[in-house]
């Protein structure tokens, strides 16, 4: 069992149960997300709070707080993309596997340490 980070493009389609994303992740594998994840799922679907449907979906993830650290190294990269480095460094802080994401700029890095970046994990 894989420890993997969701990008949040990656967990909003799961939110959404876009047919692009494993909806079946966790049942194989230890869910992480971003909190800066869950601010952009309700501030991209215009989820009002509080909403007992969303609390139950973040519930199923371990969370990575963000914190004083983790946004010092995300804001010297290795992206120019503030959000994309707080996924990174967030996913290396957790010590987590892989990174699933749907960005190609960040698939082309392959790895960021020992974090793995894949678009799927059906192969």
């Amino acid at each position: 069992m894989a420890k993997v980070l969701l990008d949040a493009n990656y967990f909003i389609g799961l939110a959404n149960r876009s047919p692009e994303v494993d909806t079946k992740i966790l049942d194989k594998h230890q869910g992480f997300i971003a909190t800066l994840s869950c601010h952009i799922l309700f501030y991209i679907n215009k989820i009002d709070v509080p909403d007992s449907k969303m609390n139950s979906f973040i519930a199923d993830f371990n969370l990575i707080g963000l914190d004083q650290d983790i946004l010092s190294k995300a804001l010297n990269g290795p992206t120019s993309d503030l959000e994309d480095n707080i996924q990174l460094h967030s996913g290396a802080e957790a010590d987590c596997d892989i990174f699933l994401t749907k960005d190609k700029q960040l698939l082309n890095m392959k790895f960021f340490g020992k974090l793995q970046i894949l678009s799927t994990l059906n192969k």
